[in-house]
């Protein structure tokens, strides 16, 4: 279902809003994110506080009850935490064993010693991607910018040609693939298969680090040519460590999760029959709820005793895991609430009527509707859930391939021109010691590379699916 069959989807739906209701329910969501916006940009507000007062005032000029908007948010919120929440936190437990017994250096280390110089910008987009598969966008930059400024360093290279393939791998990681928080989120609202939108996630994410990572490298040395500042290259605390885990046991414990989920997939698709025995048991197999939690249990013999951790280190490195995603949590659940608030306002059925007729692909208008989130609000993690929450109906007759196309049609719009309302625009800017130009022709273009590399690649595929 490539493009919009609208009139079909809406003769079984609900009965089409009113021109009145059309206009006062754009209001509103136009309304909405621009008090997220102010609040966030202007008044420095935390998005938790911003989306909650921004799915009130949703409510409000909808002309929605306030306590039905308040059940609403609350719904959106519990449900959203309920369904990624503990999948975030045991990401986080992953990814604080895999930096703190030093297998992300290892993985590094490793690669960066068999990479020649032509090479290494390749080198440094296979590190992210990999690093990048269970450690948050933020997470990953701390891990690998003493490697990006070590390398640039010892090798003379510009630091923009060795950071912004590093920097590509890491954020196609987070806005295409599972278990990041936006990718579940999505998943989880338009009813699309963890599985196959992994392995499509991963065709995608491919060609789109490629091109975003490595090539535009060559183009973004050229505009700013720096040099790594001597006062930023940090100490890393594996070197510290008497020992790590060797580079063949850390990739396998990364790629743990991934395997389990792509089998669940794999056999989904051969066998075909939910109650034949070998589908029931891949199912619990390849949830992400235990292919996390047996990732993380067995990370903490392959990475942490390998280090040398005792039990109580391992628990402590457990434990200081959870604390820093609080906030993490308490967006993504407050992005959710801000999208059942949408849901419930009739907004999902708005884009279905006036949509109708339209000739314009599916998967293209997501894509659109996640870049305005994304513009406006600077986070893509709030412009990916509440995509999700705006298209849902539309994947309602879908095909598994295309729901799956159509989360990572949002998941790629979501990264459309980071500037100066995101958190991450300031994160690079500061640690690559750059001004506000220079990060925006180097970081925020390559956003926007990933965006629309990211685009055209999942159109191509629903072509052929």
């Amino acid at each position: 279902m490539t493009h919009l069959s609208v009139e079909m989807l809406a003769a079984d739906a609900a009965e089409p809003i009113t021109t009145a209701g059309h206009a006062q329910l754009g209001i509103a969501v136009l309304a909405g994110i621009a008090v997220i916006v102010l609040l966030i940009t202007k008044f420095k507000l935390h998005a938790f506080l911003a989306l909650i007062i921004g799915s009130l005032v949703l409510g409000a000029v909808a002309g929605a009850p306030l306590d039905k908007t308040i059940t609403s948010f609350s719904a959106g919120l519990g449900t959203t935490v309920a369904g990624t929440g503990v999948l975030i936190a045991l990401g986080a437990v992953l990814g604080r064993l895999l930096a703190d017994s030093g297998g992300a250096d290892q993985i590094v280390d490793t690669i960066l010693a068999k990479a020649s110089r032509k090479a290494m910008p390749w080198a440094m987009v296979l590190i992210a991607g990999i690093v990048g598969l269970p450690i948050f966008f933020e997470v990953g930059i701390v891990l690998l910018i003493p490697v990006v400024l070590l390398v640039a360093k010892r090798g003379n290279f510009s630091l923009m040609r060795i950071g912004i393939p590093a920097l590509a791998g890491l954020s196609v990681m987070h806005g295409l693939i599972p278990p990041h928080p936006g990718p579940l989120v999505a998943i989880d609202a338009v009813g699309a298969n963890l599985g196959v939108t992994l392995a499509l996630g991963v065709v995608v994410a491919i060609p789109t680090m490629i091109i975003a990572g490595p090539v535009f490298s060559r183009y973004a040395a050229r505009w700013v040519d720096l040099q790594p500042p001597e006062n930023l290259v940090p100490e890393r605390t594996s070197d510290d460590l008497e020992k790590r885990p060797g580079f063949g046991i850390t990739v396998a414990t990364v790629l743990l999760p991934v395997v389990m989920m792509l089998a669940k997939a794999l056999v989904d698709i051969v066998v075909d029959n939910p109650e034949h025995t070998v589908q029931r048991v891949f199912d619990v197999v390849g949830s992400p709820l235990i292919a996390l939690l047996t990732a993380a249990l067995v990370a903490m013999f392959t990475l942490g005793r390998a280090a040398g951790f005792t039990r109580g280190r391992i628990a402590a490195t457990v434990e200081k895991s959870l604390g820093p995603i609080a906030g993490v949590l308490l967006i993504v659940g407050a992005g959710g609430g801000f999208k059942q608030t949408l849901v419930d306002a009739g907004v999902g059925q708005m884009i279905l009527d006036i949509s109708k007729g339209w000739n314009i692909s599916t998967l293209l208008l997501a894509w659109l509707i996640a870049v305005t989130i994304r513009l406006a609000t600077g986070s893509a993690t709030v412009a990916t859930i509440s995509a999700a929450g705006l298209v849902a109906p539309l994947a309602a007759e879908m095909s598994t391939p295309h729901a799956a196309l159509l989360v990572l049609a949002i998941g790629s719009g979501s990264l459309f021109f980071s500037h100066v309302n995101d958190a991450g625009f300031w994160l690079v800017k500061e640690y690559f010691g750059m001004n506000v130009g220079q990060t925006l022709k180097t970081w925020s273009v390559m956003e926007t590379l990933i965006s629309v590399v990211g685009i055209v690649c999942v159109l191509l595929l629903s072509l052929v699916l």
